[in-house]
């Protein structure tokens, strides 16, 4: 089978680190992995990876600081694969620009999709990178222009207690019944999210 992209994976349970790893490779993917933060950007400063799957909490660095290396450094896409879906994390997960954030326990069914989605959406993320200067901070403009739909499904997972297919489906069917595009119907449940923490806060 060809080599359909390079993957690193990282998680500190050993059980979901070689579950994962196994999966994406019987798919095809070239796989590294590592079971904590500073061994994962070690390994991506030397494989130069096409997509990286994040544990959230680990001990030492944390995914959220991984990612932000394999963003600011790297150039690197990521998504995260967290147990955790609390309004902060989600906040965070926005911010730090991932391409998708699936909520465990998940299978290598439901993620194997998620990551062919990613990697399709590669060679577009490197052509507006190279059309448009990136500026030295993120900008209120950056953030809009984020895919939210992978984020509002996780948060409609998260929600529901509801598998990824069926979270996508209701997602479809409120952006028809309000006769709004797939991405404006993330967008605003993501900002409703965000609304309800700011107001708990």
């Amino acid at each position: 089978m060809a080599e359909q992209g390079k993957i690193l994976v990282v998680d500190d349970d050993r059980l979901v680190l070689a579950t994962v790893a196994h999966g994406l490779a019987q798919a095809g993917y070239a796989v590294i992995d590592a079971d904590n933060g500073d061994d994962a950007i070690l390994l991506a400063r030397e494989h130069r990876p096409d997509l990286a799957l994040l544990d959230i909490r680990m001990e030492g660095m944390s995914g959220f600081d991984v990612a932000a290396y394999l963003r600011d450094q790297l150039h690197v896409p990521f998504m995260f694969l967290s147990a955790f879906a609390d309004d902060e994390t989600v906040q965070k997960v926005k911010a730090l620009g991932a391409v998708a954030y699936l909520v465990k326990p998940l299978d290598i069914g439901q993620i194997l999709p998620t990551v062919a989605a990613a990697l399709a959406q590669l060679p577009a993320r490197a052509a507006a990178r190279a059309a448009v200067p990136r500026p030295a901070a993120p900008s209120a403009d950056d953030a809009a222009a984020l895919d939210l739909v992978p984020l509002a499904v996780g948060v409609l997972m998260h929600r529901y207690s509801l598998p990824r297919a069926t979270a996508l489906q209701r997602l479809r069917r409120l952006a028809a019944d309000e006769q709004r595009s797939l991405a404006d119907q993330a967008g605003r449940l993501v900002e409703a999210v965000e609304l309800l923490s700011r107001g708990q806060a």
